[in-house]
């Protein structure tokens, strides 16, 4: 059915984790300034907000908005997909898992030229042969190439005069997940287009992670460490060029055995202020040069992975140098292939973006609540993601003609996910928790500076809508140990007599469910799954006791209280069948469907989607339009649901309704009556 178009461009602005109740709070504040901008020529709800599916995690959530889709209609019910086995989860960024029909191939089939820029969970492989489709990357959330690309994991390097030796050191292991995070992608299963389930694509594609206390799964993500390097400094010794009081130090990359001499330099006033990095100390020209305090991008050099060399781009910081070149600290990031050009569709598209822009730049998550991580590294790196994306952007609308964007940017999302949890003080807290509330602050004011670089196009003749797919919670209380995205979640359930762990021979608790005492497993965020006879070799519950065993499941998760506040935990427990009210049923979805109660949370997941959080957190996706086709300085009070998100975009588009689409347009938003 063809339609009259509202705009003849649309820009899809996709922020990852962007909280409504925050950014009302700081534009109202003055802190957002670009937002504050849209919201005035714009329309939206006073507060910002969408009503968000569930469960409110990344894949199912961008899959809602591009579909208008319930998860239970496109299939994408959680960051991991079941399997099998109920105590084994499975990669779940793979399109053909998607059972509904995304609205850029609408677009792309309609005529118009449509650019799908890192949409994790349902646009890569592309499911359009329309040669209008672009489509770039898609495979994880946290950043373009990110998955496959990513050869060597960030380290923070030391170097000091009282080292004699070089070291690498690879950081102390931990039981956490990263959330939001894949990595080590085997592209060559993935574009295998009989492989579907994803089940040797990656090494990360089959996971059992057995949630036993608060540091396993996605509980221990914000102090998992870095790797470190240690380095000596002395003087400079066997240079083909060096000035005579220079001092030596060595980086190590490929996890030590890739060693790049460097010299710790003056500047003209005799302090040590800048560091040269050499391919080896018989050159006589640096590969690169790093001053204090500078954040060095798009750095190439060498990584290795496996026993293959790569050709890499990288950022790196010079944190600290002391004056007198006695000690140095300096950040280096993951290390990304710079070849890697299988996740860009059309493969040109790589090409125009390298040459005009630059490589994808890396992504770091790391917090370990230390200020300076958190602001000189992780923040400031993000700074260069906006600007590497945001050009990138830009200049396709500018030189190719690109007429349809649906963009995602994941900078709030990952950032959050470190600070979040300290913005209250439940007892962990390193650091006073006005200071995580200014982080916060911080973080949003950078999306702010994100979303200032697509402004101009309201007066080239763009609609522009900015949206997220949810936020993240500060919680009241100590998360229980039910709930968790990337495990099976073991202890709530182990108490509630349904799920049991083997015992070697002398007691010891061993992470293998006993198969003949478990009654039931809960994998993933919301998901429980009954150890049913003829579904699994295993199964101890006859099919015929399904209800009753339902019954008592529920019942007993609602009679489960935290051991400090003595109130429940569970905010809702339903049937399969009965999730339909929620669009979460179906056989992606578990035999019951939970959510926590709101103060009893991570930070997203597990929740209602209308959970709010300590310091004025929320967990409710962000909704605001502006530009041709939409009312200028309009607020409605109509309740906008996630689902709601494509039909709007297809009606000031011009197109037809995806096929699987579940919601309706926000008719009260539009310059036209309907």
């Amino acid at each position: 059915m063809a339609r009259e178009a509202l705009a003849k461009k649309i820009f899809c602005i996709g922020v990852d984790g962007m909280d409504p109740r925050l950014t009302r709070k700081y534009v109202d504040e003055g802190k957002m300034p670009n937002v504050k901008k849209l919201i005035e020529r714009g329309a939206c709800r006073h507060d910002l907000a969408m009503v968000g599916a569930m469960p409110t995690v990344t894949p199912p959530m961008w899959t809602t908005l591009a579909t208008g889709a319930y998860p239970g209609t496109h299939g994408i019910t959680c960051f991991y997909r079941a399997t099998s086995e109920p105590d084994v989860i499975a990669y779940n960024f793979d399109s053909r898992n998607c059972k509904a029909e995304p609205l850029w191939n609408v677009f792309a089939e309609s005529g118009k030229k449509t650019l799908v820029w890192h949409w994790p969970g349902s646009s890569w492989p592309p499911t359009s042969d329309s040669e209008n489709l672009w489509v770039v990357d898609g495979t994880s959330p946290g950043s373009v190439a990110m998955s496959a690309g990513q050869i060597e994991l960030e380290f923070m390097l030391g170097a000091n005069e009282k080292n004699t030796t070089a070291t690498f050191k690879a950081a102390a292991a931990t039981a956490g997940v990263q959330p939001c995070v894949v990595n080590d992608l085997d592209l060559d299963a993935l574009n295998n287009e009989n492989s579907l389930t994803m089940a040797e694509s990656t090494t990360a594609s089959e996971l059992s992670c057995f949630v036993l206390d608060r540091k396993d799964g996605q509980g221990g993500s914000p102090d998992n460490a870095m790797d470190l390097q240690i380095s000596y400094i002395r003087p400079a010794e066997g240079w083909a060029d060096a000035p005579a009081d220079a001092k030596e130090f060595v980086l190590l990359l490929g996890r030590g055995v890739i060693r790049r001499p460097g010299l710790i330099l003056k500047n003209e006033d005799g302090i040590y202020d800048h560091i040269a990095i050499y391919k080896s100390k018989k050159e006589s020209e640096p590969m690169y040069t790093i001053k204090k305090g500078e954040m060095k991008v798009q750095v190439i050099d060498e990584a290795i992975k496996g026993d293959k060399k790569y050709i890499c781009n990288r950022n790196m910081k010079l944190l600290r140098l002391a004056e007198d070149g006695s000690s140095l600290k300096m950040w280096v990031s993951a290390a990304m292939d710079t070849t890697l050009d299988e996740v860009w569709h059309p493969k040109e598209l790589f090409k125009t973006i390298t040459k005009n822009i630059g490589y994808p730049t890396p992504t770091t998550m790391n917090g370990l609540q230390d200020p300076e991580l958190i602001q000189d590294v992780m923040l400031a790196n993000w700074y260069t993601s906006a600007d590497w994306q945001a050009d990138s952007l830009n200049y396709l609308i500018e030189n190719e003609d690109v007429e349809v964007i649906f963009s995602h940017f994941h900078a709030i999302d990952l950032q959050m996910h470190m600070i979040v949890r300290y913005m209250s003080d439940k007892g962990e807290n390193k650091l006073p928790p006005e200071e995580f509330q200014k982080f916060a602050e911080d973080i949003y004011k950078q999306t702010d500076y994100y979303v200032g670089k697509f402004i101009h196009l309201l007066d080239e003749g763009w609609t522009l809508t900015l949206m997220s797919d949810h936020a993240q919670v500060c919680p009241a209380h100590e998360f229980p140990l039910i709930g968790d995205i990337v495990g099976v979640n073991i202890r709530v359930m182990q108490e509630l007599g349904l799920t049991a762990l083997k015992h070697d021979e002398n007691g010891k608790e061993l992470k293998e469910i006993d198969w003949e005492h478990t009654y039931a497993v809960a994998s993933r965020a919301n998901h429980i799954y009954l150890n049913l006879k003829g579904r699994y070799d295993h199964g101890i519950i006859e099919p015929e006791d399904q209800y009753e065993w339902e019954e008592e499941i529920m019942t007993r998760l609602y009679n489960y209280k935290d051991k400090v506040t003595h109130k429940r935990i569970i905010a809702l427990a339903l049937r399969n069948k009965d999730a339909v009210l929620l669009g979460l049923n179906g056989p992606e979805c578990g035999d019951i469907i939970y959510f926590n109660a709101e103060g009893y949370n991570y930070d997203h997941g597990e929740s209602l989607g209308t959970c709010w959080g300590d310091a004025d957190t929320s967990v409710s996706p962000i909704f605001i339009a502006a530009g041709a086709g939409v009312k200028e300085g309009f607020e409605t009070d109509r309740v906008i649901r996630e689902v709601d998100f494509a039909p709007t975009v297809a009606v000031l588009g011009g197109v037809r309704m995806p096929h699987q689409c579940e919601g309706a347009p926000v008719y009260q938003i539009f310059t036209k009556e309907y």
